[in-house]
């Protein structure tokens, strides 16, 4: 279901299989240059492909030619009620004119825009929001409200094409999750150009991010949208970007830094395991390698849960196991555990592999097992589920598993990438408020 048509926003490819970009807008006043170029280069660096800043006046035309010319990524003009405000900012160079054609003036200035951005070869997002639709439309909203910001887009889609303008993307936001996901569906069965996915006024930083997760999540998954912005009422804006990301890379559909696999914690938890998922996820974000780190809470279910992760550990109350790709490399004390965790991962981004320690591994094996032997008894579902994997694998696999201390002299179980910088991160500590030890088997004194 994925768009057929492809546009370029300055350099950046939307619809026609290219991969889904990320979008977010400014929370500046546009003309003050100063705070929105930093805005600008502050969501560039979280990972924006494409950043929109507001145009209401003529003085955010004129700052929008220096953001142009000065902004890492591509521009896009949110132009509402003013055609003439769309047609400067063309002039001013801008990548993209984001336009409601139902609230510019009519189809003569639409047509207006159209031609001015033909000539300079612009692309326009259209599209309309639930709070936006077009007065002949009302009663149709009130008995179906998706059919009827469906037959909006629809009306204007055709406008363009009367106006044989097709260099365009096509956008219907909604607060209501339900009515995004079908519209959007419904959507793309009818036209073939790119679709930009959002939640419109989603809300906070939480239940914004939730909303936007489940909305675009669901979208993305049934391969509808091409590009997207999450909408946080937030200042900043990189913390869309963030969420965007995550989306992403939980979908599988873009990779970008690290991803951490956290285990929920349980009556099993012997160590501090809130504070030591807390300084690992702050130190990730000094890499841009897509690792995959895995925390596990006890020994009880072993690493085979997270084998397919790049590095994990797993901890029990005094002393904790740090292993690679299901292999155990080495086990430590507890409270060295990060920063055991973040050398081996330096090493092998600095050498292109893991290197194992064959009697450090061992080790590390028989503590692994000491512990599972330990704890026998404890079937949980799962245990159960690992132990009927490695039963099936053992079966079915006639080869050792990548990364162990057998693996051959000079296969590398993880690809060359450039060294990370996550060793001189300050440590996280966490109160009693944020991680309660009350109830719990492990202590902080």
């Amino acid at each position: 279901m994925a768009s057929k048509r492809q546009i370029f926003v300055g350099g950046v490819p939307i619809g026609g299989g290219a991969p889904v970009a990320v979008q977010t807008m400014c929370k500046t006043e546009t003309a003050n240059l100063e705070a929105t170029m930093e805005q600008i280069r502050t969501v560039a660096d979280a990972g924006a492909d494409l950043v929109r800043v507001a145009v209401p006046r003529d003085k955010d035309v004129e700052a929008l030619r220096t953001i142009v010319k000065d902004s890492p990524i591509p521009v896009i003009a949110d132009i509402h009620f003013n055609h003439t405000l769309a047609l400067k900012a063309i002039d001013a160079g801008a990548h993209c004119i984001r336009l409601n054609p139902g609230n510019i003036g009519g189809p003569e200035k639409v047509a207006e825009v159209a031609e001015r951005a033909t000539k300079a070869s612009v692309p326009m997002r259209i599209g309309v929001n639930s709070g936006s639709l077009p007065k002949h439309l009302h009663a149709l909203e009130r008995e179906n409200s998706v059919e009827a910001l469906v037959q909006a887009a629809v009306e204007f889609v055709e406008m363009m094409e009367r106006l044989d303008y097709e260099n365009f993307k096509v956008s219907i936001k909604s607060t209501n999750v339900p009515n995004t996901i079908a519209s959007n569906r419904l959507l793309a069965e009818k036209i073939p150009y790119p679709i930009h996915l959002g939640i419109t006024e989603a809300g906070t930083k939480w239940s914004g991010s939730l909303k936007s997760s489940v909305g675009l999540g669901t979208l993305l998954a049934d391969g509808v949208g091409d590009t997207i912005r999450i909408s946080l009422s937030t200042f900043h804006a990189e913390e869309e970007v963030k969420v965007a990301w995550e989306i992403l890379k939980a979908l599988q559909l873009r990779e970008r830094g690290p991803v951490l696999i956290a285990c929920p914690t349980c009556g099993r938890l012997q160590f501090d395991m809130d504070t030591v998922v807390a300084e690992i996820e702050r130190r990730l974000e000094a890499y841009e390698e897509p690792i995959e780190v895995a925390v596990l809470g006890c020994a009880v279910n072993g690493i085979g849960e997270a084998s397919h992760a790049d590095f994990g550990i797993t901890g029990a109350k005094d002393e904790g196991l740090i292993f690679a790709h299901g292999e155990p490399l080495r086990k430590v004390k507890q409270e060295e555990l990060v920063d055991a965790l973040f050398a081996e991962i330096d090493k092998s981004l600095d050498r292109g592999e893991v290197e194992v320690d064959a009697g450090e591994a061992a080790e590390g094996a028989d503590w692994l097992a000491k512990i599972e032997e330990e704890n026998a008894g404890e079937l949980t579902p799962e245990r159960i589920a690992a132990m009927e994997a490695a039963a099936a694998e053992r079966e079915d696999a006639d080869v050792t598993a990548p990364g162990g201390p057998d693996v051959p002299e000079g296969e590398p179980y993880l690809k060359p990438v450039k060294a990370g910088a996550g060793n001189s991160a300050k440590r996280v500590e966490l109160d009693e408020q944020s991680s309660p030890t009350a109830g719990r088997r492990f202590s902080r004194s």
